[in-house]
C-alpha cells in the first residue's frame, strides 16, 4: 500500500522539541540511575553490607548494579508493549516518574546497622523499579525523536537521548564530588542520601518538560489507518526476530560503560592501587563532558556515510581502548588515567553509542519500534550490567587482575562488530519505509511503498 507523505511531516519545531525533550528527560533519568554506580561502587559496601568482609562486600554491592539489568528485560516486554499501543508519550512520561519515586526512596532506606538484612532487601527492590524504569526510558525517547526527525538528520536528532544519557552520568559524577569529600562518618550517616532525595527535582522537571510533547506523526499515521497491532510482541517475533537478535548482541557495547562507570572506579580506588576518589570522579566527569560533543559528531557523520562504520569503529576501538585505559589505572599514573579515559570513554565509545539510537531504530517499522528497540537492547544491557559482577570475579581475591578483566570486556565486543557487520544500511532509507521489507509471500498490507 502507499503512504501519504504529506501526514508524515512533523509540525514546524516538533523534532527540536522532540531531541530536547528526550535530551532532558534522559540526563534526568540517567542521573539517578548512575548516581546508585557510584554509591554501589563507594558507599553501599560499608553501608549496606557486612564490614567485616570488605571484598565481598564490594561484590555484593556491584551485584545490586546488575539487578536493575536483569529487571530491564522484564521492564522491555511491558512498557514496549504499552509503547506501540498507546503511543511514545505516555511511556516517557511513566519512566520518569518511576525513575524518579524509586531512587528517592533509595535516600530514604535504613542501614544493615538499623535494621539488619532487611536493608539490603529494600536497596535491591528499589532497584528493581529502577530498572523497569530505564527499561522503557531510551526506547521511548529514542522512538519519539526517530518519527519526529528529518528523514536525512534522524541519527543526529536520535543522538540527543544518548548525549542526555552521558548529560545524566556527568551531573551524577558533579554531584557525587563534593559529597565523596565529605569526612568519612558524614559521608556514611547521611551525605550518601542527598543525590539520591535530588531525584525529586527530577521527576517535577521532567514531566513538566514531556508532558507538553506531541504524539509522532507516524505513530499518529499507523494508528489512524491501519491501526495499532493488538500484540505488538507477536508481530515482533514474527516479522523482526532476526533484528532483535542483532540489536541483542550489539547491545552488548555497553559492557564498555559499566565497566568503565563501575568497576574501573572501585579498582582504581581499592587498596590494590588506592588513588583519590575525588580525582577519579573527576575522570569520568571530564569523559562524560567530551562525550557530550562527540556524540552528536559522530552522529552526524553516521547521516551521511551510514550507521555500520560508525557503529563498528567505536566498538572494535572500544575493545582495544579499554586495555589502555585499565593498564593506566595500575600504574597509578594519574595525567596517564585521565588521557587515555576521556580517549577510551569520552570518544572511542562514543561513536558506538551515539550511533545506536538511530541504527537499532532503524531495524523496526512503526508498529513495534518502541518493542523491538526496549527488548532488544535490555536484554544485551542485562548481560552489561551484569559484566560489572563478573569483573569482580575475575580480577581475582585481591581485585587486580586488571588484564584479564580488559579481555572480558573485549571478548563482549565481539558480538557487537558482527551484528554490526550482518546488519542492513539504512540511513538513506526514508522514515515511513523503515523496517518494512517487501517479500513474496507477505501481506499486501506489510509491502510500503515511499
Amino acid at each position: 500500500m502507499s503512504v501519504p507523505a504529506a501526514p508524515l511531516d512533523a509540525p514546524p519545531g516538533q523534532p527540536k522539541k522532540a531531541a530536547t525533550a528526550a535530551w532532558i528527560g534522559s540526563a534526568l533519568e540517567y542521573y539517578d540511575f548512575f548516581i546508585y554506580g557510584s554509591a554501589a561502587a563507594l558507599i553501599f559496601p560499608d553501608v549496606f553490607f557486612d564490614e567485616s568482609d570488605p571484598a565481598t562486600g564490594t561484590l555484593l554491592s556491584l551485584a545490586t548494579f546488575g539487578v536493575a539489568y536483569a529487571a530491564r528485560p522484564v521492564g522491555a516486554l511491558f512498557l514496549g508493549h504499552f509503547g506501540d499501543k498507546l503511543g511514545r508519550k505516555k511511556i516517557m512520561v511513566f519512566t520518569l516518574m518511576l525513575m524518579g519515586l524509586s531512587t528517592f526512596l533509595i535516600g530514604c532506606l535504613p542501614t544493615r546497622e538499623q535494621v539488619g538484612t532487611l536493608a539490603p532487601v529494600l536497596l535491591v527492590l528499589c532497584r528493581i523499579l529502577q530498572g523497569i524504569s530505564a527499561a522503557g526510558e531510551q526506547a521511548s525517547a529514542n522512538s519519539m525523536s526517530l518519527e519526529h526527525a528529518p528523514p536525512n538528520r534522524r541519527g543526529f536528532f536520535t543522538s540527543f537521548t544518548l548525549s542526555g544519557t552521558q548529560g545524566g552520568q556527568l551531573l551524577a559524577t558533579l554531584v557525587f564530588i563534593p559529597v565523596a569529600a565529605l569526612p568519612e562518618d558524614q559521608l556514611l550517616a547521611w551525605g550518601w542520601r542527598i543525590p539520591f532525595w535530588m531525584s525529586f527535582v527530577v521527576a517535577v522537571v521532567g514531566y513538566v518538560i514531556r508532558r507538553t510533547l506531541d504524539e509522532t506523526p507516524t505513530f499518529t499515521q499507523q494508528a489512524a489507518t491501519e491501526g495499532v497491532p493488538k500484540m505488538p510482541l507477536a508481530v515482533l517475533l514474527r516479522e523482526h526476530w532476526a533484528d532483535v537478535l542483532r540489536v541483542v548482541a550489539a547491545a552488548l557495547v555497553a559492557s564498555v560503560s559499566t565497566i568503565f562507570t563501575v568497576w574501573a572506579l572501585s579498582y582504581a580506588t581499592s587498596d590494590a592501587v588506592g588513588m583519590d576518589r575525588t580525582s577519579m570522579l573527576w575522570v569520568g566527569a571530564l569523559a562524560n563532558l567530551v562525550a557530550l560533543a562527540a556524540i552528536p559528531l559522530w552522529a552526524t557523520l553516521s547521516d551521511r556515510i551510514g550507521r555500520r562504520p560508525v557503529f563498528l569503529l567505536g566498538a572494535a576501538g572500544s575493545a582495544v581502548t579499554m586495555f589502555a585505559y585499565l593498564w593506566a589505572i595500575s600504574t597509578g599514573s594519574y595525567p596517564l588515567v585521565l588521557v587515555l579515559g576521556i580517549v577510551a570513554f569520552g570518544v572511542v565509545y562514543s561513536a558506538a553509542n551515539g550511533v545506536w539510537p538511530a541504527f537499532y531504530g532503524e531495524m523496526f517499522s512503526t508498529r513495534v519500534r518502541l518493542s523491538g528497540m526496549a527488548i532488544g537492547t535490555q536484554i544485551g544491557f542485562a548481560i552489561a550490567g551484569f559484566a560489572v559482577t563478573f569483573a569482580a570475579q575475575i580480577a581475582g581475591p585481591d581485585g587486580d587482575n586488571w588484564s584479564a578483566v580488559a579481555l572480558f570486556t573485549a571478548a563482549l565486543c565481539v558480538p557487537p562488530v558482527i551484528a554490526a557487520l550482518t546488519a542492513r544500511e539504512t540511513h538513506k532509507v526514508p522514515t515511513e519505509s523503515l523496517g518494512e521489507r517487501p517479500r513474496d509471500d507477505a501481506p499486501d498490507r506489510d509491502k510500503v511503498t515511499a
